[in-house]
Formats: C-alpha cells, structure tokens, sequence
C-alpha cells in the first residue's frame, strides 16, 4: 500500500480516519496513543510487530466460536483486557485494521485511526520492530449510552430481505459470491453454506483499489458503487466473511465518500452461511 488515502487527498476529513506512519513512528512512547495490530492468525504478529501494539484476533476476539458477533458488554470486557481507555487515540494496523476501526467508531470511541500503510511497509523503511508481546494493564472501558448504528446484525438484516432497504452489498470474490467457496481461501474446515444473501449486489472490494494498493480516485470508485445502485441516497450496509473486506468498503463509502447511511453486517457471511435457518442464493 502506497498511498490509500489519495482518494480525497487534501481533504481535512482525511485526519479523522489516516494516521501516517511517520507520525505513529514519534508517538510509540506517548502514553495518549494506544496501538491494536488486527489480522485472522496470532502467526505474524509473534513474529514480529510495532512495539507496543497489543493483538486482536478476527476470529477468536471479535467473534464467538458460531462466528456471531461480540454484544456490547464482550466488547468492553476486550477493550479493558487490552488496556485502552476512552480518552486514547487508538490506531489500528494489519490485515483486519478496517474492522477494528469501525468496530471502535461504530461504539462511539471519538479517537480511532488506521496507520496508512501495511507492515511491511513499516518494516521496510526500517522502523523499530520487536518480538517483545506487551503485558497491557487492564482497565475498565465502558462504551458511551449510543446505539451502534453502524452496525446491523443478522436478525435486523433477514427483516430487511425483499424491502430493497437497504442495499446489500456483498464485497467477497466472484467465485465466493457464485457459491464456489465458503471461505475466501476454498479450505473446507469448518466451511457452512456457500453462495450469497438473497437480492445482494456484488462489487468485490479488490476493485477499490489500485496495483499497487492505493485507494482508486474518487470519480472511479463512486461510479463503482452507482452502477450497483449504491448511491447516497440509499441506505446500504456491507458483509464480507467476518467483517474485515466489509469495513473497508463501508469506511470508503461512509468516511472518504460521504455516504450518509453505510452500514456493516458485522457477523457476515461466517455468521449467516453457517445458520441453517438463513435463506441463500447461488
């Protein structure tokens, strides 16, 4: 990743969402700024990771074994486990670094940021690394009274199903959305049903995005959108398989387009193609 916030370069908004990774590079001592590394496995992250920088994992942290989400109150008890107070600025980088920003937005936290950059980026341009797993004092996180309204869970998102409100945008690969595979990879462990939710549209998050990374120019993923019938306009809330290509997109709608109302289906496909209650399309 180059430069993913070049979508709206320029843009004063671009400061509530992107930290670069010179600035966090100064900050790794300042006790104000707390850093979570998301990603599927604990594998990289032992190998080496931003000083500092507690872990979360996708799967086992931010979900429950039948892959639904955490509540509210699970939620808390993570943020107190890793340390994090309110007043904090947490900045977030890893695979699953979208996630774990929105998860923080959409709960209220005021000062959540993703690093602009990937780790081995950070790595290449020789900043300080380390094996060293940080021992977080815990606190006692509790999240402001709001509704996390951008959010949806599966109960609220099967009531919607044949409304056309809101539109479903489904951001997984072709062959995922086909029913080829459950999980993006094909493995077979563990996999639930394949295909899509009913009357979802299909835009796969890969095509935000550049060769080399970088977020497409505004004009380009706009019309990305429009041409699926996302428009502003338009309620919308995104899945994927556990939540992480999902945020992405929503971020790019909600934070870096201006999309009033982009929502996140949280628990995603993981969730709904392994309910047998669930209906699903091929």
């Amino acid at each position: 990743m180059t430069d993913s916030i070049s979508i709206r370069a320029g843009r004063a908004a671009l400061s509530d969402v992107f930290v670069e990774p010179a600035w966090l590079a100064e900050h790794l001592n300042d006790p104000g700024v707390r850093i979570v590394e998301v990603d599927v496995s604990r594998a990289a992250y032992e190998q080496g990771h931003i000083p500092g920088a507690v872990f979360w994992n996708a799967y086992a942290d931010l979900h429950h074994a039948d892959y639904s989400p955490l509540d509210r109150r699970e939620f808390e008890d993570l943020l107190s486990r890793s340390g994090l107070a309110p007043n904090a600025t947490i900045v977030f980088y890893g695979y699953g670094h979208y996630l774990g920003f929105w998860l923080m937005k959409a709960y209220g936290h005021e000062r959540a940021l993703v690093m602009n950059g990937t780790r081995q980026g950070w790595r290449d341009a020789g900043r300080p690394w380390t094996t060293d797993l940080p021992k977080p004092v815990p606190s006692s996180y509790t999240l402001p009274e709001v509704e996390a309204t951008q959010l949806m869970s599966l109960d609220a998102l099967q009531g919607t199903l044949g409304s056309g409100d809101p539109v479903i945008l489904d951001v997984r690969s072709d062959a995922e959305f086909a029913g080829e595979r459950f999980w993006p990879s094909g493995a077979m462990e563990g996999a639930g049903r394949p295909g899509h939710i009913p009357g979802a549209v299909h835009l796969h998050a890969d095509l935000l995005r550049t060769a080399d990374g970088a977020f497409k120019n505004a004009a380009e993923v706009r019309q990305l959108f429009q041409d699926r019938g996302v428009v502003p306009e338009r309620s919308v809330v995104t899945y994927c398989t556990i939540g992480i290509r999902a945020s992405e997109a929503a971020l790019v709608l909600r934070y870096l387009l201006g999309y009033p109302d982009a929502r996140v289906y949280y628990g995603s496909w993981a969730e709904w193609g392994s309910r047998a209650e669930t209906p699903i399309e091929t």
